[in-house]
């Protein structure tokens, strides 16, 4: 067993996890979406992103174009919310919460695609 591997996949998995957690739920109802989940899904992607950064293959090119996007998206939904929350007069409108979701769902499935490369290459390598 390779740790650096086992590490590496749990941050991705992990990454995926807590966006799912986070996207799941009404989009519009503020009560079914954790800021604090949303922030540990932003950080620990961030994570998985510096951790992709040394992979000189195609696939982890792809891997790491993939993380980029879930970090752009994710640190959208993040200033959306700051903004809805300590900037705006009228708060987490049921628009804005719907927003900040929806840039979650994206990221969501950026993460759900570096799961899928995780597992084919996985796969490829014990062939």
């Amino acid at each position: 067993m390779n740790t650096e591997k086992v590490i590496f996949a749990f941050f991705i998995i992990l990454a995926a996890t807590l966006n799912f957690g986070f996207f799941l739920g009404e989009i519009h109802d503020v009560d079914h979406h954790n800021v604090f989940e949303l922030f540990a899904a932003l950080v620990i992607s961030l994570i998985a992103t510096v951790m992709k950064l040394g992979d000189r293959t195609h696939l982890g090119a792809v891997l790491l174009a993939t993380s980029l996007v879930a970090d752009l998206q994710l640190i959208v939904a993040a200033l959306l919310w700051a903004y809805a929350s300590n900037i705006s007069e009228a708060g987490l409108t049921e628009e804005l919460i719907a927003s900040v979701v929806s840039m979650s769902g994206g990221a969501l499935l950026a993460n759900v695609i570096s799961v899928v490369l995780l597992v084919v290459e996985t796969i490829t390598v014990r062939r």
